[in-house]
């Protein structure tokens, strides 16, 4: 049963979540490189987080497979994200992401053997809506456009998968074996990523970068995707994918602070949010409506 509490370590996750776009604006080098060093720090401290609380790195070798694997999708999920952003802008990826409460809608109830919930996919696209009118949104941008449909797609994917595997496995184990897979999947690319795109690779951050990589690794990485396959425990998938449409919102807000842009937030930006956080603190409230529990009759 779900607490204020697990609502609160939500919300903390989204929040730190939404970070990473200021740290992304503050690391020096490309978005793949800082990828590949993100995902080699973040396997590297939930490694010794499992040390330190004496925890276990032992699971099957299929589970060791199958979490690999889901590290690529996590791989993918981030270098299309960034990926989106830089051939477009950050409104076109931000709304292309924000359909990973669409495909949750439809890949959990097809993975787990359920049917669609109408209110589930009334929700997402209210918060396809709401984000809608807060971004400038540009249908030119087509192949940003994709790559941020791609990005969120991959996240509803590896958010139920997890829920199926953290009800046997460890949150912390799953982050390890995960975050591996991803620093893998990244190093994969890395050649072709140079062929193709960048003619030479950056490989060798800052003082400050580093800095930076850690905060994200640990604190945006470690922790928060630790947190967030822990609350799968207690909250459905789907309604953790729809508060993570708050990360742009939090994003945006973190960089006026920090970095004193004066941006006029217009009558579309209050709109919008308006719009999502009706989503979100909705879907509460229809879920324990439509999905009462009906009890079991003895013989």
């Amino acid at each position: 049963m779900a607490t204020v509490t697990d609502y609160l370590k939500l919300h903390f996750i989204v929040f730190l979540w939404g970070f990473t776009a200021v740290l992304g604006l503050l690391i020096s080098i490309p978005a793949v490189e800082m990828v590949f060093y993100r995902t080699l720090l973040a396997a590297l401290g939930m490694g010794a987080v499992i040390v330190v609380l004496k925890g276990s790195f032992k699971v099957s070798h299929s589970d060791a497979g199958r979490l690999l694997l889901i590290g690529f999708i996590v791989c993918i999920h981030w270098l299309s994200f960034f990926a989106s952003a830089r051939v477009s802008n950050a409104s076109v990826s931000l709304v292309g992401f924000a359909t990973n409460s669409v495909w949750a809608a439809l890949l959990e109830p097809w993975l787990n053997g359920r049917q669609v919930k109408k209110f589930e996919l009334l929700l997402g696209l209210l918060v396809l809506a709401g984000l809608y009118i807060i971004f400038s949104f540009n249908f030119t941008y087509y192949l940003g456009l994709l790559l941020g449909i791609v990005s969120g797609f991959t996240a509803a994917l590896f958010s139920v998968l997890n829920a199926k595997l953290v009800k046997r496995i460890e949150p912390n184990t799953i982050t390890f074996y995960e975050m591996i897979g991803a620093f893998l999947g990244t190093a994969l690319f890395l050649p072709v990523y140079k062929q193709f795109w960048a003619g030479t690779l950056q490989l060798t951050p800052t003082l400050p970068d580093w800095l930076y990589i850690a905060l994200l690794a640990w604190a945006c990485s470690v922790y928060a995707y630790a947190t967030a396959i822990h609350l799968m425990k207690k909250l459905s998938v789907f309604f953790i994918q729809l508060t993570l449409n708050l990360e742009p919102l939090y994003g945006i807000i973190m960089a006026v602070i920090i970095f004193g842009e004066r941006e006029k937030m217009g009558p579309n930006f209050y709109i919008g949010t308006a719009i999502i956080l009706t989503a979100v603190m909705a879907y509460p409230k229809l879920k324990s409506r439509f999905e009462r529990v009906t009890p079991l009759k003895h013989p």
